[in-house]
């Protein structure tokens, strides 16, 4: 009779990490910032059917990078989460803090599972605050530990690279057209330093907006809104665009 094969835990563990991460490092990089009046959430996406943001209840929105079918069940289970909760209590318990620990646990659970691959995934969930202190940034990594975030973050692809970037550069109280511009200026870095361009059409981008005075905080930005954010001086451009822009950009148009 032949000796199994051993792999101590450790080893195995790493194995799985480094699986993980290089599944992560294939997709394309996102960003998410802190602005004056919300959170922006922007990353390159041809496809106009296969969100990478989505919102997951009335101030709270999810981002994810990584391999699709497995971020969007993550998603559809967080939108489950949030209604049953909300209608069972109160729409004020639905927090990004109780998302992400829900995440935390799916995500840690398939990770320290032998029988299964872990997931090719990298999560933020954030949740705007009635002022930018009450703001809510949380990275959730594939082995399911939760990283407390503020300012900006950024995941997938050079995310480290991505990330430096930022940090340099990102401050408080910057103006939604400042905070996407830097957001594309920090997307388009190549690994060896360069820069490429990045059309608008290839962009997807959307907010969370804490002046809306609807209960729903989360909204699309395209079209020609998106076009003159990142024109020179395009935040008035955008608002003149804005009324036209409104009846689309909610999640699914609503």
């Amino acid at each position: 009779m032949s000796t199994p094969f051993y792999v101590s835990p450790q080893q195995a563990m790493a194995d799985r990490a480094e699986y993980a991460r290089k599944g992560i490092a294939r997709g394309r990089s996102l960003v998410v910032l802190q602005y004056t009046d919300g959170i922006v959430f922007a990353g390159e996406n041809p496809s106009r059917a296969l969100h990478k943001f989505s919102e997951i209840y009335d101030r709270i929105a999810f981002a994810a990078a990584g391999k699709y079918n497995e971020y969007e069940n993550l998603r559809i289970g967080g939108v489950r989460y949030a209604d049953l909760r909300g209608y069972t209590y109160d729409r004020a318990d639905v927090t990004a803090r109780g998302l992400a620990n829900v995440y935390a646990q799916t995500l840690g659970t398939i990770f320290s599972s032998a029988g299964e691959k872990p997931y090719e995934v990298e999560l933020v969930v954030a949740e705007v605050g009635e002022t930018p202190e009450g703001d809510q940034i949380y990275r959730l990594p594939h082995d399911g530990s939760i990283v407390d975030e503020h300012g900006s973050v950024a995941v997938g692809g050079n995310a480290e690279q991505i990330s430096t970037f930022l940090d340099q550069r990102h401050r408080d109280g910057m103006t939604l057209p400042e905070a996407l511009k830097l957001a594309v200026q920090a997307l388009s870095r190549d690994t060896n330093g360069g820069e490429r361009e990045i059309p608008a059409e290839r962009l997807e981008v959307a907010v969370l907006d804490r002046t809306r005075p609807q209960k729903r905080k989360f909204r699309r930005v395209e079209g020609r809104r998106l076009a003159r954010l990142l024109e020179p001086g395009g935040g008035a451009a955008a608002d003149e665009a804005d009324a036209a822009d409104e009846p689309g950009s909610g999640e699914d148009g609503a």
